[in-house]
Protein backbone atom coordinates (compact mmCIF):
# COMPACT_ATOMS: atom_id res chain seq x y z
CA UNK A 1 0.00 0.00 0.00
CA UNK A 2 1.14 3.53 -0.73
CA UNK A 3 2.19 5.85 2.08
CA UNK A 4 1.81 9.60 1.53
CA UNK A 5 4.11 11.74 3.64
CA UNK A 6 2.56 15.18 3.92
CA UNK A 7 2.21 18.34 6.00
CA UNK A 8 -0.70 20.19 7.64
CA UNK A 9 -4.00 19.95 5.81
CA UNK A 10 -4.79 23.56 6.68
CA UNK A 11 -1.71 24.94 4.93
CA UNK A 12 -0.10 22.42 2.59
CA UNK A 13 -1.40 23.01 -0.92
CA UNK A 14 1.27 20.72 -2.37
CA UNK A 15 0.14 17.85 -0.11
CA UNK A 16 -3.50 18.37 -1.05
CA UNK A 17 -2.95 17.54 -4.71
CA UNK A 18 -1.90 13.87 -4.46
CA UNK A 19 -4.07 13.31 -1.38
CA UNK A 20 -7.27 14.45 -3.09
CA UNK A 21 -6.34 12.46 -6.20
CA UNK A 22 -5.86 9.27 -4.21
CA UNK A 23 -9.11 9.81 -2.32
CA UNK A 24 -11.17 10.77 -5.36
CA UNK A 25 -10.08 7.65 -7.24
CA UNK A 26 -10.47 5.31 -4.29
CA UNK A 27 -6.79 4.33 -4.31
CA UNK A 28 -5.78 2.85 -0.96
CA UNK A 29 -3.03 4.61 0.95
CA UNK A 30 -1.96 5.56 4.44
CA UNK A 31 -1.01 9.11 5.33
CA UNK A 32 1.85 10.20 7.52
CA UNK A 33 1.12 13.79 8.47
CA UNK A 34 4.13 15.65 9.85
CA UNK A 35 3.17 19.22 10.85
CA UNK A 36 5.30 22.14 9.74
CA UNK A 37 7.75 22.73 12.61
CA UNK A 38 8.17 26.48 12.21
CA UNK A 39 11.37 27.76 10.66
CA UNK A 40 13.52 25.48 8.54
CA UNK A 41 11.78 22.16 7.91
CA UNK A 42 14.41 20.60 5.63
CA UNK A 43 15.96 18.15 8.09
CA UNK A 44 12.56 17.07 9.42
CA UNK A 45 11.23 16.17 5.98
CA UNK A 46 14.60 14.98 4.65
CA UNK A 47 14.18 11.90 6.82
CA UNK A 48 11.21 10.93 4.63
CA UNK A 49 11.74 12.68 1.29
CA UNK A 50 14.96 13.03 -0.77
CA UNK A 51 14.18 16.69 -1.50
CA UNK A 52 13.55 17.60 2.12
CA UNK A 53 10.03 18.64 1.08
CA UNK A 54 6.60 17.09 1.07
CA UNK A 55 4.55 15.51 -0.32
CA UNK A 56 6.40 12.30 -0.93
CA UNK A 57 4.73 9.05 -1.95
CA UNK A 58 6.37 5.85 -0.73
CA UNK A 59 5.62 2.71 -2.75
CA UNK A 60 7.26 -0.46 -1.40
CA UNK A 61 10.21 1.61 -0.18
CA UNK A 62 10.50 3.63 -3.39
CA UNK A 63 10.07 7.39 -2.79
CA UNK A 64 8.34 9.53 -5.39
CA UNK A 65 8.59 13.21 -4.53
CA UNK A 66 7.04 16.38 -5.96
CA UNK A 67 3.29 16.55 -6.51
CA UNK A 68 3.52 16.45 -10.31
CA UNK A 69 5.78 13.39 -10.29
CA UNK A 70 3.40 11.67 -7.86
CA UNK A 71 0.38 12.31 -10.08
CA UNK A 72 2.24 10.95 -13.11
CA UNK A 73 3.41 7.91 -11.12
CA UNK A 74 -0.19 7.19 -10.13
CA UNK A 75 -1.33 7.67 -13.73
CA UNK A 76 0.96 4.82 -14.81
CA UNK A 77 -0.74 2.47 -12.36
CA UNK A 78 -4.37 3.56 -12.08
CA UNK A 79 -7.01 4.50 -14.67
CA UNK A 80 -8.71 7.87 -14.66
CA UNK A 81 -5.92 9.99 -13.22
CA UNK A 82 -5.77 11.75 -16.59
CA UNK A 83 -8.68 11.77 -19.07
CA UNK A 84 -8.80 9.05 -21.72
CA UNK A 85 -9.59 11.52 -24.52
CA UNK A 86 -6.34 12.63 -26.16
CA UNK A 87 -7.24 16.32 -26.42
CA UNK A 88 -8.55 16.49 -22.88
CA UNK A 89 -5.48 14.68 -21.57
CA UNK A 90 -3.07 17.01 -23.39
CA UNK A 91 -4.93 20.09 -22.16
CA UNK A 92 -5.11 18.74 -18.61
CA UNK A 93 -1.41 18.02 -18.41
CA UNK A 94 -0.56 21.46 -19.80
CA UNK A 95 -2.89 23.27 -17.40
CA UNK A 96 -1.63 21.24 -14.43
CA UNK A 97 1.99 21.94 -15.36
CA UNK A 98 1.22 25.65 -15.68
CA UNK A 99 -0.31 25.61 -12.20
CA UNK A 100 2.72 23.75 -10.91
CA UNK A 101 5.18 26.35 -12.22
CA UNK A 102 3.28 29.65 -12.32
CA UNK A 103 0.90 31.99 -10.46
CA UNK A 104 3.50 33.15 -7.93
CA UNK A 105 1.65 36.34 -6.99
CA UNK A 106 -1.54 34.39 -6.34
CA UNK A 107 0.44 31.97 -4.16
CA UNK A 108 2.14 34.80 -2.26
CA UNK A 109 -0.86 37.04 -1.66
CA UNK A 110 -3.44 34.28 -1.16
CA UNK A 111 -1.66 31.36 0.52
CA UNK A 112 -3.71 28.29 1.31
CA UNK A 113 -5.12 28.53 4.82
CA UNK A 114 -8.38 26.61 4.68
CA UNK A 115 -9.89 27.84 7.93
CA UNK A 116 -9.60 31.60 7.55
CA UNK A 117 -11.44 34.28 5.61
CA UNK A 118 -9.42 37.32 4.61
CA UNK A 119 -10.37 40.59 2.93
CA UNK A 120 -7.50 41.72 0.71
CA UNK A 121 -6.36 45.33 1.05
CA UNK A 122 -5.67 45.62 -2.68
CA UNK A 123 -5.51 43.55 -5.84
CA UNK A 124 -2.47 44.73 -7.78
CA UNK A 125 -2.06 44.13 -11.49
CA UNK A 126 0.12 41.04 -11.01
CA UNK A 127 -2.56 39.39 -8.88
CA UNK A 128 -5.28 40.37 -11.32
CA UNK A 129 -3.27 38.79 -14.14
CA UNK A 130 -2.99 35.53 -12.21
CA UNK A 131 -6.72 35.55 -11.42
CA UNK A 132 -7.58 36.30 -15.04
CA UNK A 133 -5.36 33.48 -16.30
CA UNK A 134 -6.84 30.94 -13.88
CA UNK A 135 -10.28 32.05 -14.99
CA UNK A 136 -9.28 31.70 -18.62
CA UNK A 137 -8.04 28.15 -18.05
CA UNK A 138 -11.06 27.07 -16.03
CA UNK A 139 -13.58 28.53 -18.45
CA UNK A 140 -11.74 26.98 -21.39
CA UNK A 141 -11.74 23.53 -19.84
CA UNK A 142 -15.38 23.71 -18.78
CA UNK A 143 -16.45 24.90 -22.25
CA UNK A 144 -14.33 22.47 -24.28
CA UNK A 145 -14.97 19.32 -22.30
CA UNK A 146 -18.47 19.90 -20.95
CA UNK A 147 -17.87 19.96 -17.19
CA UNK A 148 -18.67 19.74 -14.39
CA UNK A 149 -14.94 19.13 -13.88
CA UNK A 150 -12.21 20.92 -15.80
CA UNK A 151 -11.58 18.08 -18.26
CA UNK A 152 -15.07 16.64 -18.49
CA UNK A 153 -17.44 14.47 -16.50
CA UNK A 154 -14.85 12.92 -14.15
CA UNK A 155 -12.51 14.35 -11.53
CA UNK A 156 -8.95 14.08 -12.85
CA UNK A 157 -5.40 15.28 -12.31
CA UNK A 158 -6.06 18.83 -13.46
CA UNK A 159 -8.76 19.21 -10.81
CA UNK A 160 -6.33 17.91 -8.20
CA UNK A 161 -3.80 20.52 -9.23
CA UNK A 162 -6.27 23.38 -8.97
CA UNK A 163 -7.87 22.10 -5.75
CA UNK A 164 -5.73 24.46 -3.61
CA UNK A 165 -6.95 27.40 -5.71
CA UNK A 166 -10.52 26.42 -4.88
CA UNK A 167 -9.72 26.74 -1.18
CA UNK A 168 -7.95 30.04 -1.87
CA UNK A 169 -11.08 31.28 -3.64
CA UNK A 170 -13.10 30.47 -0.54
CA UNK A 171 -10.63 32.02 1.89
CA UNK A 172 -9.92 35.22 -0.02
CA UNK A 173 -13.19 35.79 -1.88
CA UNK A 174 -11.67 35.34 -5.33
CA UNK A 175 -13.89 35.48 -8.41
CA UNK A 176 -12.44 33.97 -11.58
CA UNK A 177 -15.34 35.01 -13.81
CA UNK A 178 -17.49 33.22 -16.33
CA UNK A 179 -18.76 29.86 -15.17
CA UNK A 180 -16.05 29.33 -12.58
CA UNK A 181 -18.23 30.05 -9.53
CA UNK A 182 -20.22 26.88 -10.25
CA UNK A 183 -16.96 24.95 -10.56
CA UNK A 184 -15.77 26.24 -7.18
CA UNK A 185 -19.09 25.25 -5.61
CA UNK A 186 -18.88 21.79 -7.19
CA UNK A 187 -15.36 21.24 -5.95
CA UNK A 188 -16.20 22.35 -2.42
CA UNK A 189 -18.77 19.55 -2.15
CA UNK A 190 -16.51 16.92 -3.71
CA UNK A 191 -16.34 14.24 -0.96
CA UNK A 192 -12.54 14.20 -0.87
CA UNK A 193 -12.44 18.00 -0.59
CA UNK A 194 -15.06 17.96 2.18
CA UNK A 195 -13.02 15.38 4.09
CA UNK A 196 -9.80 17.40 3.72
CA UNK A 197 -11.51 20.63 4.76
CA UNK A 198 -13.07 19.09 7.87
CA UNK A 199 -9.73 17.66 8.94
CA UNK A 200 -8.01 21.00 8.27
CA UNK A 201 -10.46 22.84 10.53
CA UNK A 202 -9.89 20.31 13.30
CA UNK A 203 -6.08 20.50 13.31
CA UNK A 204 -4.66 21.83 16.58
CA UNK A 205 -1.47 23.22 15.09
CA UNK A 206 -0.80 26.89 14.39
CA UNK A 207 2.47 27.57 12.59
CA UNK A 208 3.38 31.26 13.04
CA UNK A 209 4.94 31.72 9.61
CA UNK A 210 1.91 30.41 7.75
CA UNK A 211 -0.44 32.35 10.01
CA UNK A 212 1.41 35.59 9.25
CA UNK A 213 1.38 34.90 5.51
CA UNK A 214 -2.41 34.59 5.48
CA UNK A 215 -2.92 38.17 6.65
CA UNK A 216 0.14 39.83 5.13
CA UNK A 217 -1.96 41.44 2.41
CA UNK A 218 -5.37 41.57 4.03
CA UNK A 219 -7.52 41.67 7.15
CA UNK A 220 -8.76 38.56 8.90
CA UNK A 221 -12.56 38.55 8.90
CA UNK A 222 -13.26 35.04 10.20
CA UNK A 223 -11.53 31.92 11.48
CA UNK A 224 -13.57 28.72 11.21
CA UNK A 225 -11.02 26.40 12.78
CA UNK A 226 -12.15 24.37 15.75
CA UNK A 227 -8.92 22.59 16.63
Amino acid sequence: MYELVMANKNYSSWSLRPWVMLKAKGIEFTERLIPFPGGDSYELYRAHSPSGRVPCLIDAGQPVWDSLAIIEYLAERHPGVWPEDTAARAWSRSAAAEMHSSFQTLRDMCPMNCGVRVSLHARPAALQRDIARVGELWNEGLARFGGPYLAGAEFSGVDAFFAPVVFRAQSFGLDFGGKTAAYVERMLVEPAMVEWYGAALAEPWREPGHEAEATQFGTLTADHRIG
